[in-house]
């Protein structure tokens, strides 16, 4: 049993899962009934339980942990930045911020606790200190995708799209097969609007697909994206007929897996509906039609 426990424990550490209430229950008991036995693997599983006791406002459990951690490594920067990080969800921010300038004191380029005291700036609702100190880092550090990606989910809570759209192209040019980047990129593209933005939202929309034919939002995208352009006044009888057939070849692979995957329709109709597609119907005749009750298709009319 607790080998079992062990084993599950690393390899949601291995597989960066972030099951917060399940490595909480395993490491609880594993950390209650068997510490003494589990040599140094012990002190990896502490810090992973203690983070997960944070998600889960368990500030008892998280406390145990980290005061084990103190007793062996006194000094330690990771450690100091755990205790940060246990301030911070009790909204104590001031002194987490103490702990951070502590150890960025020592070592100016930890990026760990640069990235803290920036976590701490948005949960104080500071966006736009946030979004520069973040530009700050990334001067710094400009390989850091996770900051990359951070920085563009700011611009889009600012509505700030033309700099969240760069700071995703920054991401596909060093992971350029990474479908989760090509989709969002597309989405970016969508929401800013006007027919040139859209037809690269399509495209990148085709780009995830092709990456992941699994990829259901960059389904749901390609055909909103083609539908919209073959409604645009602005494009010519070629490029309407052309995404008409996009459209038409999306919408019967979202039925399709709609009709197939009985289990998940209330998923694909909350995904439909985050993204704002269950208003879109049929306002004119050519653009082919989702109708997700009946779970028929309707066909593109000869344009």
């Amino acid at each position: 049993m607790r080998s079992k426990m062990r084993d599950k424990l690393r390899k949601w550490r291995e597989d960066t899962c972030r099951n917060s209430e399940q490595i909480v229950d395993v490491g609880e008991e594993l950390i209650s009934e068997h510490a003494s036995k589990l040599g140094d693997d012990i002190w990896i599983i502490y810090e992973q339980v203690m983070i997960a006791a944070l998600d889960c406002s368990r500030d008892d459990l998280a406390l145990i942990c980290l005061q084990e951690l103190r007793k062996q490594f006194p000094d330690s920067h990771r450690v100091k930045r755990l205790t940060g990080m246990r301030l911070e969800a009790l909204e104590r921010y001031d002194e987490a911020n103490k702990h951070y300038d502590a150890i960025l004191q020592d070592d100016p380029t930890n990026t760990a606790a640069r990235k803290r005291k920036i976590s701490i700036l948005k949960a104080q609702g500071k966006s736009t200190e946030a979004i520069r100190e973040l530009n700050e880092y990334l001067e710094q550090f400009v390989g850091d995708q996770e900051a990359w990606h951070e920085l563009s989910e700011l611009y889009i809570n600012e509505h700030d799209y033309g700099k969240a759209a760069f700071c995703l192209e920054e991401l596909m040019m060093t992971n350029p097969h990474n479908h989760l980047y090509c989709e969002q990129y597309a989405e970016v593209k969508y929401t800013q609007g006007g027919l040139e933005n859209l037809e690269l939202s399509r495209k990148y929309f085709a780009q995830a697909l092709r990456l992941n034919n699994r990829n259901m939002r960059a389904l749901f995208g390609l055909y909103m994206s083609a539908s919209h352009i073959a409604a645009s006044p602005k494009v010519s009888a070629k490029v309407k007929k052309d995404n008409m057939k996009y459209a038409a070849w999306a919408a019967t692979q979202i039925n399709r897996a709609y009709k197939t995957q009985k289990t998940t329709n209330q998923t694909l109709l909350l995904c439909l509906t985050s993204m704002g597609y269950l208003h879109t119907i049929s306002r004119r005749p050519e653009i082919p039609l989702i109708c997700l009750e009946c779970e028929k298709y309707s066909p593109p009319s000869d344009p």
